[in-house]
């Protein structure tokens, strides 16, 4: 159940993209592959921890009460066993200071334990635990945010970086975007590393990438845009590099990843899965895909 943008409080709405309720299901153990996003991400599972490691990064499994991860470019692997359920939120690059009292730099790249970013925060997930509905949760977790917010609240310079944010989200060339802002190319260039802990060419990835990702999710709803349309909706040269992006920020194809969904899109190359191949339970909290959301409030009351 994901809150919408009209609910959220006044005060925390420049800050927090998403809050939502999440329940993986009952598959293959409550598998997740987090994909890369322009957005610093917090998931509170409602009783078991996580284990979370990076794709194609052996030795980097970690056991995690509750993790917050930066902005990062490649994908990461959530299982939660037992209980399936937690909530899942995503805070805007500028989010992390206002709300958790360090820049978005400092986590960029990694993934950590959310008792170890926000000290002040390090018994949530327990006091998450003891609601009893979603409203609840949805409150105390809008409270934490907020008496964040009130005891770092924005930076100074903090209109100037959300303008670089928007100027490098609606433009595909760093130089073009250095020029509408005004500035050197050098100068964005460290401005946007120093802040955020990416490169203004990572930054216009990301975005790319996530624009992908909502097209493919929605070409797959609705039986609309095939792959080829996909990639030139989002900025991509053509389906092939939209296929080597993924590769590279995934870990998997376009398609590999709709598979794992359940879902598919025109264009898609016809390949069946191997004899007894078990399809992954690779839900997305949150995301847009309706049976990632609790169908009932009588659901969310668990």
């Amino acid at each position: 159940m994901t809150v919408p943008a009209d609910q959220i409080s006044t005060a925390l709405a420049p800050f927090v993209a998403t809050l939502a309720a999440y329940d993986l299901g009952p598959g293959s153990g409550g598998v997740h592959r987090g994909l890369p996003s322009s957005t610093v991400s917090i998931t509170i599972p409602e009783e078991d921890p996580l284990e979370i490691a990076w794709v194609g990064r052996p030795g980097s499994r970690r056991r995690l009460r509750a993790v917050v991860a930066g902005l990062h470019l490649s994908a990461a692997e959530l299982r939660q066993e037992g209980c399936t359920r937690g909530v899942w939120l995503t805070l805007s690059p500028l989010g992390a200071g206002a709300l958790l009292g360090l820049p978005s730099s400092a986590l960029a790249g990694d993934i950590a334990d959310l008792a170890d970013v926000v000290p002040a925060m390090a018994d949530l997930p327990e006091r998450l635990a003891a609601c009893r509905s979603w409203p609840q949760r949805r409150a105390l977790v809008e409270r934490s945010l907020l008496t964040g917010l009130a005891r770092h609240g924005e930076r100074a310079n903090s209109r100037e970086l959300r303008a670089t944010l928007a100027v490098l989200s609606g433009t595909t060339r760093v130089q073009e975007a250095a020029q509408l802002l005004g500035r050197s190319r050098r100068h964005l260039s460290s401005t946007v590393r120093t802040e955020f802990g990416v490169t203004p060419k990572e930054y216009q990835r990301l975005v790319r990438f996530e624009a992908a990702r909502g097209r493919l999710v929605a070409a797959a709803g609705g039986g609309g845009d095939g792959l080829a349309a996909v990639a030139a909706a989002s900025g991509f040269a053509d389906q092939a590099h939209l296929t080597r992006e993924w590769r590279a920020m995934a870990g998997c194809t376009p398609t590999e990843w709709l598979r794992a969904e359940g879902l598919t899109v025109r264009g898609s190359p016809a390949r069946d899965r191997p004899p007894g191949e078990k399809r992954a339970s690779n839900r997305p909290p949150g995301e847009e895909r309706a049976s990632n959301r609790l169908p009932s409030e009588e659901r969310a009351s668990r």
